[in-house]
């Protein structure tokens, strides 16, 4: 933690000693140990494991929703970048608002939004409304997720937070794994919408106990938000998502490409960009980053259409499809810690090129998958090949991604990585069922979407590969810091549990003039 991020009172908020309730707060001072500590630990990893339950447990609900609501691909295909649409353009905002008015805060602004976003999912009548509902509940989780690594980071003593850091990553990942059965058996059960009101009970717990956690913040923070930034990025996103998804929309395609220029032309002139382009001047930055689109456009590809043909195309229920892809992440909570400390050993040249190869495989293996066919012999040596090759090149990938800026812009290299993660998956949702052929109600046909997937696996290995080979031209043998100084790899970086997108640095997530 920088000297900029230690707590210090505001002269207006100076504490009260006669009033215990303005008692200074213990930032920066908690033990894992402590009770204080066990709360923090605790509200950090609900909330982290709220969000990353809501990433895994929606795509196994799709055919579900699809068939409830009577609703085409497309319909499907925004239910879930509805979501990844806010979440990628404003996830650098929320970073920037913890650090200026209170990271414990932001916190709770984004657990609270979270939840009546979900709220508003699991009541929608129509698809329109679930959509709607789906783009807020990305705000919420924009305002959540920079936090809860933030809150252990600022909390802890500093020769405590590695081992804080570790625990919210191994019980974060518990979360994860369990999201494909949890939401499964509520999707055979009680239904579809249960998978949103799950999140209310988190949501109080993690309410009740932040009300104990200290706060913290840059108290040097100045200067407005990039609010303009952070809207033309949504907005052409939003415009190329849409041309994908209802293509032929030609107006939608210029319209996203204006905007997307029109971002690029306003991040290079403001005084504190939402993006800095000077960071893409790092060379090894530039391709980690390119890296990452290729990597996590395979991920999101293959797991938004694999629930869908173990359901609609092998006959799966949703509990049986969601437990079919639990091996994937077993082996990333199991292996990410052996594949971080082997990545500072060898360096991370060989596990960015050979991870995504053997990745590539896994998803080769998935075209014996068809109906009629055996979970074990078909489907089982598919994940499980496919869960060897992620584990193996999902913490490379970011402590490639931090040790390519200097120390002090970790939270800028780590936010910026992790957008280019959504972005990914967000693309992909968009413009893979264009690319196969899949499009209207044919996601409903067993042969159509046997077909369409034997194609998708193709094209999700060939980006892996492509991945593979950006890595082993780019990727240096050992990484050196551009401070010059030696960069102790964080333990994130190690022991990182989540598929949907590389964790966060915490830290100061703005960009100085």
């Amino acid at each position: 933690m920088s000297p900029h991020d230690t707590p210090r009172p505001d002269p207006a908020d100076r504490p009260d000693p006669a009033d215990p309730a303005d008692a200074p707060d213990d930032a920066g001072r908690l033990t894992t140990r402590s009770p204080g500590g066990r709360r923090v630990l605790a509200c950090a990893i609900l909330g982290s494991g709220m969000a990353m339950l809501d990433g895994t447990i929606v795509t196994v609900a799709l055919p579900r929703i699809g068939a409830d609501l009577d609703v085409p691909l497309s319909d499907l295909q925004w239910t879930l970048n509805a979501y990844l649409l806010t979440l990628a353009g404003l996830i650098l905002l929320g970073g920037g608002l913890g650090d200026r008015f209170g990271r414990r805060r932001v916190f709770v602004w984004g657990v609270a939004w979270f939840t009546v976003a979900s709220l508003l999912c699991g009541l929608a009548p129509t698809s329109p409304v679930l959509i709607a509902a789906r783009a807020l509940q990305g705000v919420g989780g924009a305002l959540l997720t920079p936090g809860s690594l933030a809150l252990i980071q600022s909390s802890f003593r500093p020769e405590e937070r590695a081992k804080a850091v570790g625990l919210w990553s191994g019980l974060g990942g518990v979360a994860t794994a369990l999201g494909p059965f949890l939401g499964g058996w509520l999707v055979d059960g009680p239904g579809w919408r249960w998978i949103f009101y799950l999140n209310v009970p988190f949501a109080v717990a993690i309410l009740v106990l932040a009300r104990e956690v200290p706060e913290s913040r840059d108290w040097e923070a100045t200067g407005r938000f990039d609010i303009p930034g952070a809207a033309l990025a949504a907005l052409s996103l939003g415009g190329i998502t849409y041309a994908l998804i209802n293509a032929p929309a030609l107006w939608a395609l210029a319209g996203g490409a204006a905007l997307g220029a029109l971002f690029v032309w306003r991040e290079r002139r403001t005084p504190r960009p939402i993006l800095p382009l000077g960071v893409f001047r790092s060379r090894l930055f530039t391709a980690a980053n390119l890296v990452t689109l290729c990597l996590y456009a395979a991920i999101g590809g293959v797991f938004f259409l694999l629930p869908t043909q173990l359901q609609n195309g092998l006959g799966y229920n949703a509990l049986t499809a969601g437990v079919a892809t639990m091996p994937v992440t077993v082996l990333l909570i199991v292996l990410s810690g052996p594949a971080g400390e082997l990545a500072q050993r060898i360096g991370p040249r060989v596990p960015l090129t050979l991870g995504p190869l053997v990745a590539a495989a896994g998803l080769l293996l998935l075209r014996r998958v068809h109906p009629g066919g055996s979970y074990w012999t078909d489907v089982f040596p598919a994940v499980v090949v496919q869960g060897l090759g992620i584990s193996l090149f999902v913490a490379p990938l970011t402590a490639t991604v931090l040790a390519s800026l200097e120390t002090r812009r970790a939270g800028v290299a780590s936010g910026v990585n992790n957008a280019a993660a959504r972005v990914a998956q967000l693309v992909a949702v968009a413009a893979l069922p264009l690319a196969i052929g899949l499009s209207t109600d044919e996601y409903r046909s067993a042969d159509a979407v046997d077909t369409a997937f034997g194609k998708a696996v193709l094209i999700c290995a060939g980006l892996m590969a492509l991945g593979a080979v950006i890595a082993w031209f780019t990727v240096p043998h050992t990484l050196t810091p551009p401070d010059g100084r030696e960069k102790v790899p964080s333990p994130q970086c190690a022991h990182h549990c989540a598929v949907s997108a590389p964790p966060l640095e915490p830290g100061n997530h703005t960009s100085s003039p």
